[in-house]
């Protein structure tokens, strides 16, 4: 006979209410992730994937993978080489962000989130138009449309032996039993304000809910709208040397508002340092470089200030991007 514990599916649970959308400590070096409006900043092809764990040392902790990329679709001039532009002693700055000209920009995301004997699956296409308010600032819209499917995976859950209950099986706890599916059509609106000194920008996630949804088993997922506010700005301290304080707020009905703040140490545009303090959760020091003219790399360490301490104190969070038909005089030294 199927066993199951459902006291460990309704923990689980707890933990998918309170958190629906996944948790990034690097989001303000990879903002597409949480304001389709930071698609197309950039002027080339942007690819990025990612691997986060959390709560390393508990058994089906939440791990997320995702692969997103994004590009400008206006037509660009093709440059030409020039041996006078080449970096010197390897030096590799970031890319300058482009303003002070219309543009648009389309992206994707492919996202694997679980936790326990949860799982979602979420493909998403985004678009984003970028209008000029001066030379420097940018003022973009973005939107995304995509598929959510979110599971209860059966195998995941520790079992007991049903015929050890005393009485009648209750009828919800038989139903966990079940595999359950619930697919659905999510949608998402942002805006971005942006030049190569600071940012902030708006989001809304989730925007439908679970108006069109389609099931099978017992599914009982319910997709809230999930607000995100992020702003940094970025302040020169030396000639190599520049610091970008940031801050983020999430809010989700239901949920208590998240806040974080962070900072980030830039040396030479190339190699950064940052810290991060989540509200009564986390931690987080981060590092990363651009290896060269087409490859970025970023690590984050996570060292947990909540209950879950006790059990497990830190998780890992890895990125690798590659930037295709970056101009190679783009802010050269």
């Amino acid at each position: 006979m199927r066993k199951i514990l459902v006291i460990l599916a309704i923990s689980v649970c707890s933990i998918s209410i309170g958190q629906q959308i996944p948790q990034f400590s690097q989001y303000f070096r990879n903002q597409n992730l949480v304001n389709p409006a930071a698609t197309g900043v950039y002027d080339f092809l942007d690819i990025t994937a990612g691997g986060r764990m959390q709560w390393l040392g508990l058994k089906d902790a939440p791990m997320t993978s995702y692969l997103y990329g994004s590009s400008v679709v206006n037509k660009k001039t093709k440059s030409r080489y020039n041996p006078s532009i080449r970096i010197a002693n390897n030096v590799v700055p970031n890319p300058e962000v482009k303003t002070g000209k219309l543009k648009h920009a389309v992206g994707g995301l492919f996202l694997v989130d679980q936790y326990g004997a949860y799982r979602q699956l979420n493909l998403a296409g985004t678009y984003s138009l970028h209008i000029p308010m001066t030379e420097e600032i940018n003022l973009s819209f973005g939107t995304s449309l995509g598929l959510s499917n979110r599971a209860f995976l059966q195998d995941k859950v520790q079992t007991l032996d049903v015929m050890t209950l005393s009485g009648p099986i209750d009828q919800a706890y038989s139903n966990y039993s079940q595999q359950a599916n619930q697919n659905t059509v999510d949608l998402g609106f942002g805006l971005y304000l942006y030049s190569n000194d600071f940012f902030a920008g708006l989001s809304v996630e989730q925007v439908t809910k679970d108006l069109i949804s389609f099931e099978s088993g017992y599914a009982n997922y319910d997709p809230r709208m999930y607000f995100n506010a992020l702003a940094g700005y970025k302040f020169e301290l030396t000639d190599n040397l520049t610091v970008m304080p940031t801050i983020m707020a999430k809010y989700m009905r239901t949920a208590p508002l998240s806040i974080e703040g962070s900072f980030q140490l830039e040396y030479n545009e190339s190699m950064w340092f940052g810290m991060s303090y989540r509200k009564s959760d986390a931690i987080v020091l981060m590092a990363g470089m651009n290896i060269s003219e087409k490859y970025k790399f970023g690590y984050s360490f996570d060292y947990s200030v909540s209950e879950f301490n006790s059990h497990s104190s830190f998780g890992h969070e890895i990125v690798l991007g590659i930037m295709l038909g970056r101009q190679k005089n783009d802010k050269t030294k």
